[in-house]
């Protein structure tokens, strides 16, 4: 499998926060979100191969039962399912993070903690105008969204950049046509650095005290910045 890097934490984002974890991000991404903390993973070209084997050799290092796949988006990983496999058969609690672009064809997942891309992730001109409309095509796909949440333990993340947000994220909800817990739904302020982070805070906790959604906290850019961890 290409693999962007592996290190041990905190889960720093969702549910889990807090909690010790290993973390496997694979490299390669479908999609080019404007505001991505991990564009060092996003192409195939910028990990090395790892075998299952050495994976979970490297996921056993560690005394933690909870592993975190992250990406990129690592359900385009060639071996994807074979990895969860192998790591759920060792007993580990395995959160993955997707975009819920990919269906989960009866992956092995403890956790699926899915991210749906707003239209605040569609990149701009900076990029070019193929690159947007690839972007734009990809990147909400509720066909997909309902097969993961209709089969696994989940939470639903969304990335918060301004209040006009929120509109959006009640309507990605209702088109769902599910009937999903308040407290699933995660309200996280968009910023890779904590004075950016608090900019949206106060907008993201009422609208949490308004709906019942959760907010999502970025605990490992308090902790450590937008460095990445080794």
């Amino acid at each position: 499998m290409r693999i962007s890097e592996t290190f041990y934490s905190i889960q720093g984002e969702g549910t889990l926060t807090g909690l010790p974890s290993v973390f496997i991000r694979t490299a390669g991404c479908n999609l080019h979100c404007r505001w991505c903390d991990s564009t060092y993973a996003s192409l195939h070209s910028s990990g090395r191969e790892w075998t299952i084997d050495a994976l979970a050799q490297e996921v056993n290092r560690y005394s933690t039962r909870f592993c975190v796949i992250t990406g990129g988006e690592p359900m385009l990983a060639e071996g994807i399912h074979d990895l969860a496999k192998r790591l759920a058969d060792n007993g580990k609690h395995v959160t993955i993070e997707t975009a819920a672009t990919i269906p989960p064809q009866e992956i092995d997942c403890s956790l699926a903690s899915i991210s749906p891309k707003l239209a605040n992730s569609t990149p701009g001109v900076d990029v070019s105008a193929a690159v947007r409309r690839r972007h734009e095509a990809q990147r909400l796909r509720p066909d997909v969204i309902r097969d993961w949440i209709d089969h696994y333990d989940y939470q639903l993340k969304f990335v918060v950049c301004s209040g006009s947000d929120i509109a959006e994220v009640i309507d990605v909800l209702n088109n769902l046509h599910r009937s999903i817990a308040p407290e699933k739904v995660l309200l996280m302020p968009e910023g890779v650095d904590t004075s950016a982070f608090l900019n949206i805070t106060d907008q993201v906790i009422a609208a949490c005290k308004e709906h019942g959604f959760r907010f999502c906290d970025r605990l490992h850019i308090r902790l450590y910045g937008n460095e990445r961890r080794r």
